[in-house]
This record gives structure tokens, sequence and C-alpha cells, in this order.
């Protein structure tokens, strides 16, 4: 979602906030802006469209200053416009970033104009810092200021507010919206992600919510939601420079495709000794907690949504645990019943999702003691929420269409489905069967990335193509379903995934020869299930494209194309069969000449409901 960066320093800040905006732009945006203090005023440049064009405005209108905000805007309230981009300004006196939703703006804006302001945009960003210039006129601090202006407020916000009447102080405060503050010499940050400051600074601190800032150049003040100072601990982030960077690869999502293999091979470092696996790697106190679990409820969205539906084919199988899962958005709006001794499991990759944030508080309102988040972010706030945690170590992941992240959580439920498994009848031999199965996938997606070039080739196909229909069963049919998402994402090509099965239940209707059908077949017990569903589909003239075991026997023919990919075996072939459908989701994007990285209306971390 829209993304925030500040700075106070001894040096032109205005290349640092263009740098972080540009370093922000996976989140998904469609205008920027940039106000910085220059000679005890306010200046501003706002721009729809790209970073690149708000960096051409202020190279030919230059601005520069030592105190300054950026932003990049996903549009919520009001269209995507120049006028509704941030910052905003109250009087020329107060500008302000945000990031997140306010839902009392309606009730706060009818306030405001009465008592005399002017609105200039449709947004319900522009009654906060209409409220904060109100609040600095009566206490004279833009600290305490902000902090009567968050009292105010019904939502979730992350804030950035600088004043022409105090111009070397930046104040910045979270509430369900995430946002750090970097440390730098003798200089001082703000952003929402910590890959927006890099360049600048390792040194971070991750803000609890409720928290308010003030930066200055003498340091940084923390208050707690009641106002109280407080330390929070610096943190020395792990993350450098050339993670985020695209290096030899056309786009992110191609090089994070790629990465895979090592990603996993790090999520899995340390937590096994030798084949048995490390229920420390949890928590300190996971074993006492896995004893006491006698069902799993898995909440999630979007990709990592698909994860949870794998993970319950393997939790029931292998454990014979049920297990639930559930769209983190609608589990609060019904009346969910968590059987006792539920084990709730959030997946997300930021760690920031505001609807598996929200499902997870409904959940522990409902009487759930025990929680999981599995996770690519360590200080993220789902993280902090959790009773235990699963960091999947996938590094820092750009593009939108999630590739690493998605892979690595499967492999990170894997795990949980062996502690879980040892308590209810797993034994040791198909424990060690499944750790081996897990050590082997490095090596075997390396394989799999090998069909790249000839997916490339295949992808052509696809060029006049507007929709495509997925099949997969048992639990690939998950995998199905993120082959379809992905191919939607980022070639806007109409995609839907079915179980191979319902095929006679509707989808077949639509079987002609301008719909692809893409089938995931594994070498497993449903097998000759999902060739039948193959011959139902060439029985009408459509056109197959089979990705296939190579141990399997699969005929091409004329209207039959048959993608073979290394062999696997039956619990971790998921995780495999994945990598095919992201290569060819990521080179009809490209075919297609869409935005691979930054696909339209979408954004990475999905931080407001």
């Amino acid at each position: 979602m829209c993304g925030i960066v500040g700075a106070v320093a001894q040096r032109n800040v205005v290349p640092i906030l263009i740098e972080g905006l540009r370093r922000l732009e996976y989140r998904g945006y469609d205008s920027a802006g940039v106000a910085v203090l220059q000679h005890g005023e306010l200046r501003r440049r706002r721009k729809q469209g790209k970073v690149a064009e708000l960096e051409e405005a202020i190279a030919q209108d230059p601005i520069e200053g030592r105190v300054g905000i950026a932003h990049t805007r996903w549009a919520t309230h009001g269209v995507p416009s120049e006028q509704n981009a941030h910052p905003h300004i109250c009087k020329g006196s107060v500008a302000l970033v945000h990031n997140g939703i306010i839902e009392n703006h309606e009730t706060l804006r009818d306030e405001q104009t009465s008592l005399g302001h002017d609105f200039t945009s449709e947004t319900d960003t522009e009654v906060i810092v209409h409220a904060i210039y109100d609040q600095f006129q009566a206490t004279g601090s833009l600290l305490q200021a902000v902090q009567r202006t968050t009292e105010q407020l019904d939502g979730a916000y992350a804030l950035g507010v600088i004043s022409t009447s105090q111009p070397e102080t930046l104040v910045a405060c979270r509430r369900g919206s995430p946002l750090v503050v970097g440390l730098g010499i003798g200089e001082y940050f703000i952003a929402s992600d910590i890959a927006a400051l890099l360049p600048v600074t390792q040194r971070f601190i991750f803000l609890d919510d409720g928290d308010i800032a003030e930066l200055t150049p003498k340091g940084v003040r923390i208050f707690d939601e009641h106002g109280n100072e407080v330390e929070r601990e610096i943190k020395e982030s792990e993350v450098h420079l050339d993670a985020v960077e695209r290096g030899e690869y056309r786009h992110y999502m191609l090089k994070e495709i790629f990465e895979q293999p090592r990603a996993i091979a790090e999520t899995l470092e340390g937590r096994f000794n030798g084949l048995k696996l490390l229920e420390n790697a949890f928590g300190t106190n996971a074993a006492d907690i896995f004893d006491q679990i006698r069902a799993v409820q898995i909440l999630a969205c979007g990709t990592s949504y698909h994860a949870g539906l794998v993970a319950r084919y393997w939790l029931e199988s292998l454990t014979g645990i049920p297990c639930n899962v559930e769209v983190a958005s609608e589990y609060r709006y019904r009346n969910p019943v968590l059987l006792p001794d539920t084990l709730v499991v959030t997946i997300s990759q930021s760690g920031e999702t505001a609807d598996t944030l929200a499902a997870l508080q409904e959940a522990k309102r409902l009487g759930a003691f025990h929680s999981l988040s599995i996770c690519n972010v360590q200080e993220s706030s789902l993280v902090r929420e959790s009773d235990l945690v699963l960091l999947t170590r996938a590094g820092p992941e750009i593009g939108v269409a999630s590739t690493k992240a998605f892979t690595t959580q499967l492999v990170a439920l894997m795990m949980l489905t062996i502690a879980l498994g040892r308590r209810h009848g797993m034994d040791r031999v198909t424990e060690k069967r499944i750790a081996s199965q897990l050590f082997s996938l490095p090596a075997r997606m390396e394989d799999v990335l090998e069909l790249n070039d000839q997916i490339k080739a295949f992808s052509e196909r696809f060029a006049d193509k507007q929709h495509a229909l997925f099949l997969g069963r048992g639990s690939h049919y998950p995998i199905a379903m993120e082959g379809a998402l992905k191919l939607k994402e980022i070639s806007y090509i109409h995609a839907e995934a079915y179980p191979a099965g319902e095929l006679k239940h509707g989808p077949l209707a639509l079987v002609d020869a301008e719909m692809p059908v893409i089938a995931v077949a594994p070498n497993n017990s449903l097998l000759e299930k999902l060739k039948s569903n193959l011959q139902e589909v060439k029985a009408r003239g459509g056109e197959l494209i089979v990705f296939a075991d190579e141990t399997l026997d699969v005929t091409p023919d004329e209207n039959t194309h048959v993608l073979t990919v290394t062999p696997s075996e039956n619990e971790m072939s998921p995780v495999i069969f994945t990598v095919p459908l992201q290569l060819l989701a990521y080179h009809v994007a490209v075919i297609k000449g869409t935005d691979v990285d930054q696909p339209r209306n979408l954004a990475k971390s999905v931080t407001v409901e």
C-alpha cells in the first residue's frame, strides 16, 4: 500500500527521499509527492504517476531542505490525481503524509468545515493535517499536537508530520500501519519499510503500535500510547543493499523465482539436527504448546491462503488433526467456532496484512490461547501478536506477485506438520522421509528452473489469449489456484482454478479452442482420476497444457502439450509444481507487455481493509 519516507539531516534530504520512494515502489501506488522545509517555508512537489515523473518535476523546478517527508499513494478515498496526492498541507504551516484509513473522517470533515477549514482533496488524510494544525495553535508543540490529534482518530494510520514553526523537527506515529525509524550519524529517518532506508543506515527502531516519535538533529525520543517516554530496542538489519537490487534480471519477479532454492535452504538451516526437527525453532515454549493442540485454524489472504490450503491436506493426512483454513478478511464477519485447544496459524509475507491481523485478534477474542505466525518479517505486527513464530527467511520480496515467500511458507507449514505429527501418530520413519524430501527441495527446484527457456518459448501460445482454466487434484488443487492467481495478477488474463473432478459441474461449458486448460499432473494416487478429467477436455476440442512428472507417460498430440517436471515425492510435490506455473505467468506477462513487478491496481502489502 502507501509508502512513507521522512528525514532530518544536516544535508539536503530530497535525494534521500526520492531514493526511498523508489525503493517503496513495489508496494503499489498511483501518485507520489515530496515536501521539505526550505528557508522557513514548506515547498511541495506532487505528481500523478510514477516516482520518475516526480523526480523529473523536481529537476525542472528544484527544491531542497534538511527536513522533509515523501509519499507514494495507493488510492482509497479519492481518485488517483495530483490533488489527492500526499503530502497534504494546512495553511502553509503543517505538512503530513499518511498510510492507512481514517474511519471517522466524514465526521471530522464536517466539524473542521464548520471551523473554517478549506478542503482541497477528496482524501480522508486531509482531516488529520487540519486537526494537527488546530492542536498546534493550542499547544505550541508539534509533538503534543500529534498526540492530541491521534486521540480523535478512528482507524489505522502511520504518519509523518513537519511544520514551519518547528523547522528542525519531524514527528511520526503509528497505529495499525507499519513504520520504522532509521538511525544515522547525526541524521534520522522514518519509512514504511527498512528497504527504503538501506542506502543510508542499517540501524532501525521498530515502533510499537501507538508509539509517537520525535526526530530532531539531536536524536530521537519515543513516547508510548499513554504519553510515557520509552526506550525501544535498536536492531541491526541483516538485509543488505544488494538484496533489494535487481541485478542481472529483467524484473524482480524473475530474480525472486530463481532465488527460491537458496531461500528454501535458508529457511531449513539450523532447524534440524540431522533429519530431526528442532521444535524450539518455533519458540522456546513451542513443545509445551504443541502438546496441547487438538485442532488447527489457518488464517491468511491471497497467496498465503493458498499455502494454508496445501497445509490442510498435509496436516489432516499426516497427523489426523482437523484443520480449517479461512480467508482472513471473512473470518471476523461471521460467527466462527473454535474447537478447544486450537492452534491459530496466521500466514503473511509482510506480517502487516490488516485483515490477517484483525482475524488473529478476533480469534483471541473468541478464546484462542495459542497462536503461531509464519512470516517473512521479524519485527512485523503479526509476529509481535503471536505466541510462536517461524520466520521463513525468504529475504526481501519486491515483486508484487509473491513467489519465494509462497514456497518458503509451504516449507514452514510442512515443518509444523512434522511437529504436530509427532504427537498424533507420525512415526520416526515418516518424519525422516519427509525431512529428507525437504532437504532435497533446493536441488529439485534448480532442476525445474532449467525449464525456463522451454516455458518462455511455450508462453508465446498465450499472446492472444484472454482466459485460462487451471486444474489440479488433492494438494495440487491449491497449486492450480496459485497458478491462476499469478497469471491474472501480472498478465491480466482472466484465469480460474478448479478441482479437476469439478469439470462436469460447470467449467466444462467454457472449454473450447480459445481457452487453454493448464493441468498439474504429479505422479500420485489421484493420477488416473486426473487423466480421465483431461480426456474430457480433449474430447471437447480444448487445448491442454500439462505440467507432468517426468516419470509419467503422457503422450503429446496436436492439442496436448506436455512439459515434464523433475520427479517429486508425493508430500513435497506441490512445492515443485509451483515453480513452472510461476515461470509461465512471468513469461506470459512479459509477452503481454504488462508491468510485471508493479501490476495495475495491486499493492504488495495490504495494510488497510
